[in-house]
């Protein structure tokens, strides 16, 4: 009997989705990966260290998380559902409307005539939005926009452009929050950048760990984040 359907989107297109991609076709899991148009590269960009000298102000050492070339998004995102991020990940609440309404269909229209299906989800960059940009996003016809804001009632919303999810994928909440939800409403719905588990093995092997168990979870279903919203 399933008990929780469950949704994951992933943000800003990044190296190491490589990576995170292969362990999600391994256990076939669904996804949506929110791409910026305008940040796409023509020859990928892979991941590395930056030293402090490379950094301004100098801090500590940083990762960088490198980028999918175009050659390969087919290849990597193929198999998933891809939704606008904006065209270079603009922020609703520093960027004009229509100019931010506009940088969401560009990478729509991108999104869509490269993978050749329809690109109707949202993921707001910064996790930002304004009232104004979010009726504008709906009379252009996007299903809802993920926010970074959480809640225990994924099915709570009362507008789909200002979807909050349960957690993001390292909160240390999680389970405890898979089972609310098992006992609730029957959504889980979790987020977040590949990049954050940089190269660190320990993460990757925790990480597939959580997609396996919810896989072989007989009371669990793996489904896009747009069937939220049907």
């Amino acid at each position: 009997m399933i008990k929780v359907r469950v949704a994951q989107c992933w943000d800003d297109g990044v190296f190491t989705d490589i990576r995170l991609t292969e362990i999600l076709k391994k256990h076939k899991a669904k996804a949506t990966f929110n791409l910026c148009s305008g940040l796409t590269s023509d020859e990928s960009v892979p991941i590395r260290w930056m030293g402090a000298d490379e950094i301004n102000p100098p801090t500590v050492n940083t990762f960088y998380s490198g980028r999918v070339c175009k050659d390969r998004m087919m290849e990597v995102y193929g198999d998933f559902e891809v939704a606008s991020h904006c065209d270079l990940h603009e922020n609703a609440k520093t960027t004009d409307p229509n100019a931010f309404l506009e940088s969401a269909m560009k990478s729509r229209r991108f999104l869509e005539d490269f993978f050749q299906k329809d690109c109707r989800g949202f993921a707001w960059p910064f996790g930002t939005y304004t009232d104004e940009t979010a009726k504008l996003l709906t009379d252009a016809g996007f299903a809802y926009g993920r926010t970074t804001e959480n809640t225990d009632d994924v099915l709570s919303y009362t507008d789909p452009l200002k979807l909050a999810s349960n957690c993001h994928f390292m909160n240390r909440l999680f389970w405890k929050k898979y089972q609310l939800a098992k006992e609730t409403c029957g959504v889980f719905y979790f987020w977040g950048h590949s990049y954050e588990m940089a190269d660190f093995d320990p993460y990757w092997k925790n990480f597939e760990a959580m997609i396996a168990y919810i896989s072989n979870d007989p009371e669990a279903e793996w489904i896009n984040v747009v069937d939220i919203v049907k």
